[in-house]
């Protein structure tokens, strides 16, 4: 098939790219590069040895974004582009709102335009946790995130059955992520945030290279066995795996439908340092602090359905997402920029 990635230079556009590529597929790639690096996809062509086709564009571009779609004529649409900072979505609401939205409803738009029908969109598990207890189900619900982050990836999720009802001619797939790490084993790709890491994996990996001092713990006091937040964390290639999977399913059903892609393992805190001082061969500085307000103790996922359904699972374990991820790192200490500029 002819895909085409929306914020495909990013962490888990990227990768989901590589695997397109291996598997045959023609890619074209859309992204801003707002939160990510051109690097990235001389990265992609270095691995798969095919070169993806790149336009640098601001999703929310709807007569650019048309131009693509006239171009490449794509087959089905991968939907990662977006803000996703939690914290910073709490700072500044009205942008992520309309970011978010915006970039989609553009999107929507010129699929109709070009008879495309077929989507994969990029949710989140941060929908959970309104009073459900893991593992969470997609039928789990209300949802109802804490964060406008979350409250947008809400939205966007009632609009796709919303339109999927009214025209079924759409096949929509909606995955909701639960906290991918790692990297692609060649060290070539991988997370690479801007500014401080938000999520828990890059700034272990930041301490253990010296670019961050020490890993905050914030509790230790949870009702869990080692006084941690437990999380369900996920390799970003059995992610990217997951992606190929609804893929699939999309091109022979109609309709919308919700899966979960995680390991269905909590995993705490602790553990998870744990797994990356294994993978560094050192100890990791980290000091424990008071809770963040909003966290939860424990989250993780019910992957029943994507295995029925999809026939996917997650294969890699925490201590191959912690290597890959420090391999990562070690190739890359200071990212994307470490990169040396082309000859």
């Amino acid at each position: 098939m002819r895909i085409l990635i929306t914020g495909g230079a990013g962490y888990i556009g990227s990768h989901t790219a590589v695997a397109l590529l291996d598997r045959g597929h023609d890619v074209t790639i859309v992204d801003d590069l707002s939160n990510s690096s051109s690097i990235a996809i001389q990265r992609i062509a270095q691995i798969t040895g095919r070169a993806p086709v790149f336009h640098e564009l601001d999703a929310r571009d709807e007569e650019a974004l048309d131009r693509v779609f006239a171009d490449s004529s794509p087959d089905a649409v991968i939907h990662f582009a977006g803000l996703k900072a939690v914290g910073e979505s709490v700072a500044e609401p009205l942008r992520y709102y309309s970011h978010n939205l915006d970039a989609t409803f553009a999107l929507l738009r010129v699929m109709e335009a070009h008879d495309v029908r077929r989507l994969v969109f990029s949710s989140s598990a941060t929908l959970y946790g309104g009073g459900q207890e893991p593992p969470y189900a997609e039928e789990d619900g209300p949802f109802s995130s804490t964060n406008p982050y979350g409250q947008s990836k809400a939205m966007l999720e009632r609009i796709l059955t919303d339109i999927a009802a009214a025209d079924p001619r759409w096949s929509i797939a909606v995955l909701r992520y639960f906290n991918p790490i790692g990297a692609h084993p060649s060290g070539l790709i991988g997370e690479d945030p801007n500014g401080i890491p938000n999520n828990l994996a890059p700034y272990i990996s930041q301490v253990a290279v010296g670019r961050l001092p020490e890993v905050t713990v914030f509790g230790d006091d949870y009702e869990t066995p080692d006084g941690t937040g437990e999380r369900d964390y996920i390799h970003v290639d059995d992610l990217a795996a997951g992606h190929v999977a609804a893929l699939s399913r999309i091109a022979e059903h109609r309709g919308v439908r919700t899966w979960n892609l995680g390991t269905g393992v909590p995993t705490s805190v602790l553990a998870l340092i744990g797994a990356f001082e294994e993978a560094v061969g050192a100890p990791i500085p980290r000091r424990v602090g008071p809770r963040r307000g909003g966290d939860l103790a424990r989250a993780w996922a019910d992957v029943s359905r994507a295995r029925a359904e999809l026939g996917w699972k997650a294969t890699r374990s925490v201590a191959d997402m912690a290597r890959d991820s420090w391999r990562w790192q070690t190739m890359n200490p200071n990212g994307f920029s470490s990169a040396a500029p082309p000859v």
